[in-house]
């Protein structure tokens, strides 16, 4: 199998977002309590109550940006519940996961400081289905302003006097289901006066998002950019990857090659849900001055034999991480839309990039993808043709065998990802290059000998990325053999005009 790709490495098509590489965790399951929060007097090492080995972990990928506090429990959220002395914080029934008590001792203040710690922008999804203006207003204000008012006085009464910097506020989460169940009409009119609310206090700037469309809502999206476009800066869209059915969407971990195959294809749909909905946003805004915001993706199974099904914990495998690249080599190829994107979820729920179990912690195959691809955060995207062979499941259904991504770098350094997604197969890529000379390249694979492969508390290294030799330079083409379902980074060191 020989897989081609001819690298215009003198054009550049545009800046990858490294939000694009961003995350979302909410109040789900053992996101925020056990994943991210353990409390001040735990006897696992932590920051004020934040893990210590959870934030390190995270800042290695270079984690851009983190949504929160939801997903459906944001429109459930009211903030005033989670500030102040912890005795005091009122607790809640979490009734869209799993019934259990919420105690709210994970807030705003926990949320920033967890920010700070991980060097990464806060993403605040406001509560539209249950709350009021004024209530979002007032978040505002405690979060942003800086001088005196209730709610600045109300900041600082509670530790925090200068105020904080928050760059992007969703207006409200799947409005279309769990945030309302609202038509595109009525949301619109909605956004449109709680958004006003929305205030830029002093120099504070908040990118406002939308909730966009569920998957091919295409209507949704016509609707909200014709009737409140000018008011949006960014426009959400959530897409999930299920290989079977929402009532029996699959296992993480026992699955055959048809629904491998079945996964594969699924996860590729987004390009065409991208390109579709860009289309219509073309429509109305041809600067491209409103940002595709694709802020839930990721895989979907059954929940761990065992678990609470309201908790969405679920393993996660090489399988994985092929969908994790491919994700990211769509998200990168559409970068003068997509601005942003939110994987579901960092911890514990769903595609997630660390599991714990108490003091326990392990990364997962899609953690070590987000490691890989982290060189493309702010590249520039290159112009290149890829000619691939096809991976057939049978004689009539095939997907594309590789897909990629080129990128440059501020210092001029050129890398290529590649996605292999045949589990049974190896492919030979060979990567020419125009505009630039190729001097020398080096090469990190994440594969595996199973397609269930997956890292455990008690075997956490079973898949990880390691250096690769199978790769040469031949008449200024990097020449690379893929194994079977594998994904892999190719660094060229040094590149000549």
């Amino acid at each position: 199998m020989l897989a081609k790709i001819v690298i215009n490495a003198d054009c550049k098509k545009g800046k990858i977002s490294k939000n694009i590489y961003g995350h979302f965790a909410e109040h789900l399951g053992r996101c925020i309590y056990g994943g991210f929060w353990v409390g001040k007097d735990s006897e696992i090492p932590n920051i004020d109550g934040i893990r210590k080995d959870v934030v390190e972990a995270l800042k290695k990928i270079k984690i851009p940006v983190l949504r929160w506090p939801g997903g459906c429990f944001a429109d459930e959220y009211h903030w005033k519940d989670g500030i102040g002395p912890y005795e005091s914080r009122p607790k809640m029934i979490n009734v869209h996961w799993g019934g259990v008590i919420e105690n709210n001792h994970f807030g705003t203040h926990e949320f920033f400081e967890l920010c700070d710690l991980l060097n990464a922008e806060p993403y605040i999804c406001g509560n539209v289905g249950s709350g009021t203006v004024q209530e979002m207003r007032e978040w505002i204000e405690y979060m942003t302003f800086d001088g005196e008012s209730p709610m600045a006085n109300l900041r600082a009464s509670n530790g925090r006097k200068e105020p904080w910097k928050l760059k992007y506020f969703g207006v409200g989460n799947e409005s279309w289901g769990c945030g309302g169940n609202m038509r595109p009409e009525y949301y619109a009119d909605v956004y449109r006066r709680y958004s006003t609310y929305v205030r830029n206090f002093g120099s504070n700037k908040i990118f406002k998002i939308a909730c966009g469309p569920n998957t091919d809502d295409y209507n949704w999206t016509e609707v909200l950019m014709r009737e409140a476009g000018k008011f949006v800066d960014g426009l959400s869209l959530h897409y999930y990857t299920v290989p079977g059915t929402w009532e029996r969407k699959g296992s993480a971990t026992d699955f055959d090659e048809e629904e491998w195959f079945i996964t594969m294809k699924k996860a590729l749909y987004m390009d065409e849900l991208i390109s579709k909905h860009s289309t219509i946003m073309d429509k109305y805004d041809s600067e491209k001055r409103v940002a595709l915001v694709v802020d839930e993706w990721g895989t979907w199974y059954d929940v761990e034999p065992g678990t609470n099904p309201g908790f969405l914990y679920q393993q996660n495998t090489m399988r994985d991480a092929l969908v994790a690249g491919i994700h990211f080599n769509i998200f990168n190829k559409h970068c003068d839309r997509v601005k942003m994107a939110n994987i579901a979820q960092t911890i514990n729920v769903l595609q997630a990039v660390i599991l714990t179990d108490g003091a326990k912690m392990v990364l997962t195959p899609t953690y070590h993808v987000f490691d890989m691809y982290k060189v493309h955060q702010d590249a520039e995207l290159l112009d290149f043709n890829i000619d691939t062979p096809e991976y057939m499941l049978d004689s009539e259904h095939g997907i594309p065998q590789v897909t990629a991504t080129v990128s440059s770098d501020d210092s001029g350094k050129i890398h290529i990802s590649l996605c292999n997604l045949n589990p049974k197969e190896s492919v030979t890529v060979e990567c020419e290059f125009r505009g630039a000379k190729v001097s020398k390249a080096t090469c990190t694979i994440l594969t595996a000998d199973e397609m269930n492969a997956h890292n455990t508390f008690d075997n956490p290294n079973k898949v990880v990325p390691k250096e690769f030799d199978e790769i040469k330079i031949i008449d200024n083409k990097v020449i690379v053999t893929m194994p079977k379902m594998s994904v892999i980074v190719v660094e060229v060191g040094k590149v000549e005009e």
